[in-house]
This record gives C-alpha cells, sequence and structure tokens, in this order.
C-alpha cells in the first residue's frame, strides 16, 4: 500500500485563549506559558514516535470544558483529557494513542463529561 494511511486517531487540542484580564479560563493561557506550548508539544511528539500520519494533531476552538483546561479529545473512543501538561501528553501518547490503554487518571469526570446527546433528540 502506497501513500498516506487513514488515521487510527484524530486528536483534538483546544487552542481557545481568551484576552488578558478575562475572568474564564482558557486552555492558551497568557498566565501559563507552558500551555502555549502544548499543541507544539504533541505534534513534535507524534513526529518523534513516527505516528503523526496515523495519530492526527487537530487544533480547535473551545471544546466548552475551560474549567478543566488544557484539554484534549481523542476520537475514537470520545476520550477527554484534562488538566494537561506536557509529561501527561507525552504518557497519553505513550499508553493510550501507541499502547491502546485510556490514561484514566487524566480523563475528565463522568459528571462533567457523561454521554454524547444525539442531535436528532435536541432538533427543533
Amino acid at each position: 500500500m502506497t501513500g498516506i494511511p487513514q488515521p487510527a486517531f484524530y486528536i483534538f487540542k483546544c487552542q481557545q485563549s481568551a484576552p488578558p484580564g478575562m475572568p474564564k479560563p482558557s486552555c492558551v493561557s497568557q498566565n501559563n506559558p507552558e500551555s502555549q506550548q502544548l499543541m507544539q508539544h504533541l505534534s513534535q511528539k507524534l513526529m518523534i514516535k513516527g505516528i503523526i500520519a496515523t495519530a492526527t494533531p487537530i487544533q480547535t476552538s473551545c471544546l466548552n470544558r475551560c474549567q478543566q483546561g488544557p484539554v484534549i479529545l481523542v476520537e475514537p473512543g470520545h476520550t477527554m483529557y484534562v488538566n494537561l501538561n506536557k509529561e501527561k501528553i507525552d504518557r497519553i501518547i505513550d499508553e493510550h494513542i501507541i499502547g491502546g490503554k485510556v490514561v484514566d487518571e487524566y480523563v475528565i469526570d463522568e459528571s462533567m463529561w457523561g454521554e454524547p446527546i444525539p442531535p436528532a433528540s435536541m432538533a427543533r
């Protein structure tokens, strides 16, 4: 087989940044330099591991879990990881993306996430 493989994972990284002085937290904070580096760190780690073609990082805007940021959403599996830093991202790549086991201690609390709501049940 030639060409680029279909990705096994899509990793959505929230890149929402509130303006300075805003009381609402955001995943990329002016007060947290590491939060500003997480997308680049994620992408570089996937490249270093040689898996960026099959584990695609995607920048996204707000994922609506600002209080738990920085966050990523891993699909398939609908797994949201919260309160991230570089070390946690490294572990998620090694254990979940490569190893196939969700890193439960970094997953958002069920009371803040729960089951998805089908759009058909909310459509007017």
